[in-house]
């Protein structure tokens, strides 16, 4: 019998990806050269002044925007709370229109509002996971209260994808503000929010080999919110506290190096998920892709999420095995990790999810030989031999 060694692999980079090291390095150099507060007048703090611009005018010309229009922040938790919350007393918001399959970061947010008055309304979801454009379109008719919608861009759990220029379009023919989070996409696509009308986007930069603890809101020039968090004048009066410098260039390298790779690296990714793919419907022929997961068309090239058939009473041990053969993969949202209740996600979805699903989230650093022993791994689990 051959004699698996065991590796360690990750395969949970919707959760957070590694560092790049030329980042790491050069986000070091910096907390050794430039440790001025950025709000201070004197030649320290005009440095890193400097370098905190400059960040964000590079990070703003992806996106072919103002530097004006990106506020830092510490991540798409805090960016999506800044922008619900926010919008609420900027604009007299009277309706938010979500998904029931949105992060916690949204679903949270919006389950404290309607405390607060706030009515909230739920789309309608496809039996795989995407949204109904029609059940929007009518919720955004159903009344003139003040709307906002937000939906995120890719869903973290299943991969679908969200046509922004669509629902966009939508929103701007019903006078709708339109939020999106794009933690799942920011570093994996080009956005252009010069052509699509988006009013409020969300990213994070441990999604795409960026630091933790850093993000940003795009806040669109016409849409002044009013401060989240209240203190100093910092990011122009609308997020105060001293500015991270370092963890805003390692942002702003992740990004600039995902963007310039982006072709080469999405083709290695996309081949690594297809070879994962015909790999696991060898092995388990009746196997369920959440979302559509197996493709590319309307869902994205890092996640797969899937129902296993595997054996009934090894079911409560698949994880512990993964890991114990060194394989770190996730059963939905690493953020709601300690719930009993399994998937938001998967229990809207019109399918069989009495087997166990797990998503596996792939980036540069995976690799075919990590999916061939993966799929080793999960032959053990296999209600009937493959040959």
């Amino acid at each position: 019998m051959l004699k698996i060694i065991p590796m360690k692999v990750y395969f949970d980079n919707a959760a957070t990806t590694p560092i790049r090291k030329e980042i790491i390095d050069s986000m070091t150099g910096l907390m050794i050269e430039s440790y001025g507060n950025p709000s201070s007048t004197h030649s320290f703090g005009r440095k890193a002044k400097t370098v905190l611009e400059e960040c964000r005018k590079e990070i703003a010309s992806h996106f072919n925007i103002s530097s004006k229009e990106i506020i830092f922040t510490s991540g798409g938790t805090e960016s999506d709370n800044m922008i619900l919350r926010s919008a609420i007393e900027s604009f007299d918001i009277e309706t938010i229109v979500t998904s029931e399959i949105e992060h916690h970061a949204v679903l949270n947010v919006v389950e404290y509002l309607s405390t607060k008055n706030i009515k909230i309304k739920y789309v309608e979801i496809n039996n795989d996971g995407s949204i109904d454009i029609n059940s929007l379109e009518s919720i955004l008719k159903s009344d003139n209260s003040k709307k906002l919608v937000s939906l995120m861009h890719v869903n973290n759990e299943i991969g679908n994808i969200l046509d922004l220029k669509e629902v966009s379009k939508i929103c701007k023919k019903n006078s709708c503000l339109f939020h999106t989070d794009a933690v799942q996409s920011v570093g994996r696509y080009k956005i252009d929010l010069n052509k699509t009308q988006i009013d409020f986007l969300s990213a994070s930069a441990h999604k795409f080999h960026g630091p933790k603890g850093i993000g940003f809101s795009f806040i669109r020039n016409d849409s002044k919110l009013m401060p989240f968090i209240i203190g100093g004048g910092q990011e122009w009066g609308a997020r105060a506290g001293t500015e991270s410098i370092y963890n805003v260039l390692g942002m702003s390298m992740a990004l600039s190096i995902a963007n310039k790779n982006l072709e080469s690296e999405s083709k290695h990714i996309k081949n690594i998920k297809s070879h994962f793919v015909k790999k696991i419907k060898k092995i388990f022929p009746d196997v369920i892709f959440n979302g559509n997961s197996d493709g590319f068309d309307k869902n994205t090239y890092t996640i797969v999420n899937v129902a296993l058939p595997i054996i009934p009473h090894k079911i409560d041990l698949l994880n512990f095995h993964l890991d114990l053969k060194g394989i770190a993969c996730s059963k939905g949202s690493a953020c709601q990790s300690g719930s009993s209740a399994g998937s938001h996600v998967i229990n809207h979805l019109k399918k069989n999810n009495k087997w166990p699903s797990l998503r596996f989230s792939f980036s540069i650093f995976n690799s075919i030989e990590e999916v061939d022993y993966l799929v080793n791994i999960l032959k053990s689990f296999v209600k009937e031999p493959v040959s």
